[in-house]
């Protein structure tokens, strides 16, 4: 089969690499149809993660089901299904628990496994024409009879509309809330877009990328350009001197600074500023253990000066940690189908396989208009 392959750092390409195939019973063989380029797939592609050469990247997938293993009994051969980037077993304490992104059982040794990601165990990705599903009848979500038609908005079930959310339950955004959005990329979007679904009053993005700026209006926020580094005073002067009730990190550790420099507690310790005492954040744009490309010696350590005083005073809280898809998957999919979330809106480039290179390249460069890309095999 054809598949993206990771060769080393901003070397990716389409090659022939053995077919996907069922190796146990609970596994599905997946035709893909949609597979997208993710903001957390260039932390890999720039060579800041230890993933393998030779790995199949790609953890938003989208397909028919062309194969069942004999204990897969839910899924059906010729069903259309999206996969949660995040693979769980089903059965171990975590599963059980519904916090399916660190399940024990997928990646021995470690809480969490992925598709085709760096240190989350050794499965290949979707970036593809076939992946192999592990325990199917948990993982795969089957979709309602629109699928090829709402493609482009099912697909983000995979990863960045669940992982909004998230954001957005993190941080316990209610009727009324105001919200700050650290981040307008693909999940600062979608956690946007699920503010407004949750009840908020207010609801601001912050970002430098004026092609991503204008995306925050498409979906009634409000775009706040942190180009000068006023975001802060700005947030606090539209909220009454008080900040923002909730926040949300949608960026993670490779954030600059409004001169270019990389500052991984920047938006973390802007959103404590621009948060009101007692308020909560929300923290779903990753963060790692080690960063051994990293300018400074602590960021090589996964580490940054926090302020944990200002936080510690003002009495905010804050959750954090990779989304638990299949907590939402369900319910975001039955919005989609009845035309009550339109996701699929950021979509701004749609490739064939054979693209994927070029895709990464631009989106990697921050390309002008380049938002979101899917991949078509």
């Amino acid at each position: 089969m054809r598949a993206l392959v990771y060769h080393g750092p901003k070397n990716v390409s389409v090659d022939d690499v053995a077919d996907a195939r069922i190796e146990r019973p609970t596994d599905a063989l997946i035709k893909i149809t949609t597979t997208n380029i993710c903001g957390s797939d260039l932390h890999m592609y720039e060579g800041r993660t230890d993933v393998e050469e030779g790995k199949v990247l790609g953890h938003e997938n989208m397909g028919e089901v062309i194969e069942v293993g004999d204990g897969v009994d839910r899924v059906k051969v010729g069903d259309m299904v999206c996969l949660p980037f995040n693979i769980g077993c089903g059965f171990c304490k975590n599963c059980e628990s519904g916090l399916t992104g660190f399940c024990l059982t997928a990646n021995p040794g470690n809480a969490g496994a992925a598709y085709g990601y760096a240190d989350m165990g050794p499965y290949n990705g979707g970036q593809a024409e076939l992946l192999r599903v592990p325990y199917a009848d948990w993982n795969a979500l089957v979709l309602p009879e629109d699928a090829r038609e709402k493609e482009k908005d099912y697909v983000m079930l995979s990863d960045i509309l669940p992982t909004g959310y998230h954001g957005t339950e993190l941080a316990q955004v209610g009727i009324g809330d105001s919200v700050v959005i650290w981040g307008a990329g693909p999940v600062g979007l979608m956690a946007a877009m699920s503010a407004r679904l949750r009840g908020a009053d207010q609801i601001f993005v912050v970002d430098r990328q004026p092609d991503r700026l204008k995306l925050v209006e498409t979906i009634g926020a409000t775009p706040v350009d942190d180009s000068s580094g006023g975001a802060v005073d700005e947030i606090l002067q539209a909220t009454r001197g008080e900040g923002a009730d909730r926040g949300v990190e949608a960026v993670g550790y490779q954030a600059h600074d409004h001169h270019g420099h990389e500052a991984p507690g920047l938006t973390i310790n802007s959103l404590i500023a621009a948060v009101r005492p007692t308020g909560r954040i929300g923290v779903v744009g990753v963060f790692v253990p080690q960063d051994p490309n990293a300018e400074d010696d602590l960021a090589k350590k996964g580490k940054f000066g926090f302020d944990f005083g200002t936080f510690f005073f003002k009495g905010q809280s804050m959750g954090t940690g990779q989304c638990n898809t299949k907590q939402y998957n369900r319910q975001l999919r039955n919005l989609i189908h009845r035309d009550k979330l339109n996701p699929g809106l950021i979509v701004s480039h749609e490739l064939n396989l054979d693209q994927a290179a070029e895709g990464y390249r631009n989106f990697d460069d921050r390309l002008d208009g380049w938002t979101k890309v899917l991949l078509h095999p």
